[in-house]
């Protein structure tokens, strides 16, 4: 790498300076990039621990932002004060209660898959362990976007019994694998199913559409007989008579017939 930017880098350089400057400049250019490079491949598994964390880290960062900079405004009562109001609203409020717990999930749920995926992966004899990319809240329990790296395909978590594990390490009931695009096959998806959103009683708003004094059953229209047929007129048909125009529908046989003899029914399903 270090070679090709140098080199690159030295063949722009020379349009605008002295050749010999120009691929000084273009060695220079492209050490500092072949080092930067090497320092983020040394420095990649701890890059990598902080990509883990970086949502706790942001958030630790900012609730101590934030508790210093309301010291600093105001005295302890009514630091304290604001604090509760800050953190009772949220659980005394049922959908904002509800938003902040499924968050909280999707940052429990990115490091359980995280340890799935070290002890899977490990049993296979490979080091290059899937990118967690997102999590987001869903009304049935989280979704998560995955960057799977080299030797890994969607296929791998869909073997038998892999997804099961994935729900036993998320405490889940349910675990679906999906591709998430149709240009990258790296880019999977996991959806963790906590609760069955559709179980759920919904209250219907009909009733309220009813005037307030009615009592009993909703109204319905009461059936009416038919008008302008005289039934005694018609005579009765005797059975062995065969009406004209009538004939026998096709495929029909009688039970006499090679078709009921010997055979079985389900055969013709």
């Amino acid at each position: 790498m270090t070679g090709v930017v140098g080199l690159l880098a030295g063949v722009i350089a020379s349009s605008y300076l002295p050749p010999i400057a120009g691929f000084l400049l273009g060695a220079l250019i492209g050490a500092v990039c072949g080092a930067v490079a090497f320092a983020l491949i040394v420095a990649w598994p701890v890059l990598r621990v902080f990509w883990h964390w970086l949502p706790e880290i942001g958030v630790s960062g900012l609730l101590l932002w934030g508790w210093t900079t309301l010291m600093d405004a105001a005295n302890l009562v009514v630091s304290l004060l604001v604090v509760g109001v800050v953190v009772g609203v949220p659980a005394a409020v049922g959908p904002l209660r509800r938003a902040v717990i499924g968050w909280w999930w999707c940052l429990v749920v990115r490091h359980r898959l995280r340890v799935c995926f070290s002890a899977f992966v490990k049993t296979r004899g490979r080091e290059s362990f899937p990118l967690i990319l997102w999590a987001r809240p869903t009304p049935a329990g989280e979704r998560v976007w995955v960057w799977l790296r080299g030797g890994l395909s969607l296929k791998t978590f869909e073997d038998e019994g892999q997804v099961q594990i994935l729900a036993v390490e998320c405490w889940a009931s349910e675990v679906r694998v999906a591709r998430a695009s149709s240009r990258y096959a790296a880019l999977v998806r996991f959806d963790i199913t906590r609760r069955e959103p559709l179980a759920d009683t919904i209250a219907s708003p009909l009733p309220d559409y009813l005037p307030d004094d009615f009592e009993g059953n909703a109204p319905t229209s009461p059936a009416t007989p038919p008008v302008g047929l005289d039934l005694d007129d018609v005579p009765d048909i005797p059975a062995t008579v065969k009406t004209p125009g009538t004939r026998k529908p096709r495929g029909t046989s009688s039970p006499d017939s090679p078709v009921f003899s010997g055979s079985d029914n389900s055969d013709y399903a």
